[in-house]
């Protein structure tokens, strides 16, 4: 029986591996340059709107039934029965006080809930953010000082705050910066303190209303 042999049909040419490695470089190298184009972007636009010292925010009362009223809140839910808890704006002003603290001192240096808008569906807070710099490993920051109105929303793992719009008195601040901020909740370094982090994992509907955030651990009825 004859053997088969296989044979290549098309042509080849040592060029086509170069003109690959080429290819795959000027890809790479895009990404490299888009990257750091970025970067530098986004720096400078900062840099636009932020300033070189944070402000004193007001002072946090602190209230004094609030943990209680969350650990309530929570064990209603395990319990399988019916609970509706209502945060103002001094409740949550107090949660800031049990914010952890990510390498920036937590809320209580950065965020103020001041007012709250049921038709949107967002409360407003004073902010002083720190912001970093492109040059990272210098530690140095400078601060988004203005105002920051978020939505709440129900997530996967309970409810979460994230970035609406964002004001900064006198300056424009640019679509692409609010964008990158709504990327963050600001609920999340809440979801493992031992207060907290069970009262939101009971949630099962929230809504913002004139006077503060109400939460439920009924699901809504569709």
């Amino acid at each position: 029986m004859a053997k088969i042999e296989k044979a290549p049909t098309g042509e080849f040419h040592s060029g086509y591996g170069c003109v690959i490695i080429t290819a795959a470089i000027g890809v790479f190298g895009f990404i490299l340059w888009w990257g750091w184009y970025s970067l530098m972007t986004m720096d400078r636009e900062i840099g636009a709107i932020a300033q070189d010292k944070p402000v004193a925010l007001v002072e946090i009362a602190p209230v004094a039934d609030l943990e209680k009223r969350l650990a309530d809140f929570a064990v209603a839910a395990k319990d399988g029965k019916p609970a509706v808890l209502k945060l103002n704006a001094a409740d949550l002003n107090a949660l800031m006080l049990l914010a952890p603290d990510t390498g920036n001192g937590g809320y209580k240096n950065m965020l103020r809930v001041k007012t709250f808008d049921a038709g949107k569906g967002t409360f407003t807070a004073d902010c002083s953010l720190p912001m970093n710099t492109a040059r990272f490993w210098e530690d140095t920051k400078r601060y988004l000082v203005g105002e920051i109105d978020f939505a709440v929303e129900m997530t996967a793992v309970g409810p979460d705050a994230k970035v609406a719009a964002v004001r900064v008195p006198g300056k424009m601040v640019p679509a692409e910066f609010i964008k990158g901020m709504q990327a963050y909740g600001y609920l999340g370094p809440y979801q493992t303190h031992p207060q907290v982090g069970p009262a939101l994992k009971a949630v099962q509907q929230v809504k913002v209303e004139a006077d503060g955030v109400w939460l439920s651990t009924e699901a809504e009825k569709k």
